[in-house]
């Protein structure tokens, strides 16, 4: 029973690492936001909708590209592909969409927030 337990456990972690390393971007838990932008000189990308950008944001998000909105890619066009980006939204969701989508579009550094907004503990502000 024990071996059985193993060997799931090490082909669960071989697809789960397989899986991670063919997404392109990294995954942390948005408790390590801080940390991560203040090592890696990393922007902050808030992809919410407006209306939820109104209801505040995480105290030193920089960019903010609604991942719904109909100027999504453009507005990525714009952002210099080989800085490190911090992404996040509310729950993790759309957010990892949003880094698959900046990998897929050439971009070297990019870390999905898992947990989102409801997820942080820290000060919340008003958008800028």
């Amino acid at each position: 029973m024990k071996t059985i337990t193993m060997l799931a456990l090490v082909l669960m972690s071989l697809i789960s690492c397989s899986t991670s390393a063919q997404s392109g971007f990294k995954n942390a838990p948005v408790a390590e936001l801080t940390k991560i932008k203040n090592e890696k000189m990393a922007l902050v990308i808030d992809v919410r909708t407006p209306a939820e950008w109104q209801q505040g944001v995480i105290d030193g998000a920089d960019i903010f590209i609604d991942y719904n909105g109909v100027n999504f890619k453009q507005e990525l066009a714009k952002l210099d592909k080989s800085k490190t980006y911090v992404v996040y939204c509310r729950s993790g969701g759309r957010s990892a969409g949003a880094s698959q989508v900046m990998v897929d579009n050439g971009f070297k550094h990019v870390i999905n927030m898992q947990g989102g907004i409801m997820s942080w503990t820290g000060k919340l502000v008003k958008k800028p």
